[in-house]
């Protein structure tokens, strides 16, 4: 989940100053000019993904740079009421929206908005829909319209991310891993996949799924639960039930259903995505 921008700076630093400022914060002076500037140049880095929230790592692991997220809580206690004029609309606010977008190479139609200190990378495409602060947009990733993507969810590179899909946002607790799909995902239209749950590499999410923490995915073909809230890389993978038996009678609570594995790297054939998902009554 790589995006072509500058090298990451070292921020040992400012992670110690940002830190500090956390560790004070119920007594912090919101107007000290310090302070600002620290807050700031920790969102200009989100902003300019050169810093993020949480990253992959080679061997699969997720780590959260909480400092980020102690970055982004401290923007809202440092940050005052605004009224902020983007013609013909009227905004009030704590968080300005970003701008500027063709030199970055971003492509964004009308009634698409993203706040300061998120980021989207050279390619993305923002059909009407809303980026909050701290989420990471990779190149070449298409936000379709009505998507939400929620405060500092992780969106790989090459994804399309279908109409009306929900990423939930994760900021509080600091250390709580945030949403992430990883590259090369596409996910179908109406899902909702919050509460730091991950899509891994390559994999097609079925429209309509929900996936969260809680939510169990099922490999359909032996039956064995995978685990809670994750979906593997390359495969397609749908809503479906799991049998539950209560004193009223025996009811389908939610699952995702995994239904097909597809070769690493394979890339995405619409026409026999959609086949795969109408033989299970499912569609993108």
């Amino acid at each position: 989940m790589s995006d072509p921008v500058a090298p990451p700076p070292d921020t040992t630093e400012l992670k110690a100053r940002i830190e500090s400022l956390w560790a004070r914060r119920d007594g912090l002076d919101v107007v000290d000019a310090e302070v600002i500037a620290t807050v700031h140049e920790a969102i200009d880095l989100l902003d300019a993904g050169r810093a993020r929230v949480a990253q992959v790592e080679p061997d699969g692991s997720v780590t959260v740079n909480q400092w980020c997220k102690y970055a982004v809580l401290l923007l809202f206690r440092i940050s005052r009421m605004e009224t902020i004029e983007s013609a013909p609309f009227e905004y009030a606010d704590k968080i300005p929206l970003k701008s500027d977008y063709m030199s970055r190479g971003v492509r964004v139609v009308p009634g698409a908005s993203a706040r300061w200190g998120s980021y989207q990378g050279p390619g993305v495409v923002m059909m009407p829909c809303y980026i909050n602060i701290g989420a990471h947009v990779g190149a070449n990733t298409m936000v379709d319209t009505w998507v939400t993507v929620g405060s500092c969810a992780q969106i790989g590179e090459n994804v399309h991310l279908s109409g009306g899909v929900g990423i939930g946002g994760v900021l509080e607790p600091p250390q709580a891993a945030p949403v992430i799909i990883e590259d090369d995902c596409l996910i179908g239209s109406r899902c909702v996949v919050a509460e730091g749950a991950r899509v891994g590499q390559g994999t097609v999410l079925g429209a309509g799924a929900v996936l969260t923490r809680s939510i169990p995915v099922i490999d359909v073909e032996t039956g064995q639960e995978l685990g809670r809230g994750e979906v593997p890389s390359w495969c397609v993978a749908v809503a479906g039930t799991r049998p539950r038996s209560f004193p009223g009678g025996k009811y389908g609570l939610p699952a995702v259903l995994v239904i097909k594995r597809l070769d690493e790297g394979q890339r995405h054939n619409k026409s026999a995505l959609n086949q795969i998902l109408r033989d299970h009554g499912a569609a993108t």
